[in-house]
């Protein structure tokens, strides 16, 4: 288990290179802090699917329900859910900057209660997921994860 967090720590801090540099400062308007707090189910073989709701809310007061979709390929299988989720959003100047589609890669193994951490990026605008959750998974993948608004 001690090695599956070492993996998904690695990954994280790849991913997080990426996003590297800071984002550039929007004339005449400063960063917000967005935050998202959410749950998901997923499953893989090979093919990896995750489902999933939550709640975007903003240091500005802006809020919005959002939907979760992420899809990827790669060496996983199992089955999954992630309950009371959070995701910490940086370089956003606006709510609407959350919105989209994030690169994502991942290195899990867990068997009944689990932890996940990542790193994913769109553009300027980075996302820390962390979250735990109870489920059977093992595996690395790479895909894409979505959020979109609710309704």
């Amino acid at each position: 288990m001690k090695r599956a967090y070492w993996a998904i720590l690695g990954v994280a801090s790849v991913l997080g290179a990426s996003a590297g540099m800071p984002p550039r400062a929007v004339a005449g308007r400063a960063s917000i802090n967005c935050k998202m707090r959410f749950n998901t189910t997923s499953w893989s073989a090979i093919y990896k699917r995750v489902r999933g709701t939550g709640r975007v809310t903003c240091s500005n007061g802006t809020a919005m329900n959002v939907k979760i979709f992420a899809q990827g390929i790669g060496l996983t299988a199992g089955k999954s859910n992630v309950r009371g989720g959070v995701g910490t959003f940086t370089g956003v100047y606006s709510i609407d900057q959350v919105l989209g589609s994030y690169a994502q890669g991942e290195a899990n193994a867990g068997m009944g209660n689990s932890g996940s951490v990542q790193v994913l990026t769109k553009g300027t605008v980075s996302l820390a997921l962390s979250g735990s959750g109870h489920g059977i998974d093992l595996g690395i993948s790479v895909g894409k994860f979505t959020i979109s608004k609710a309704g």
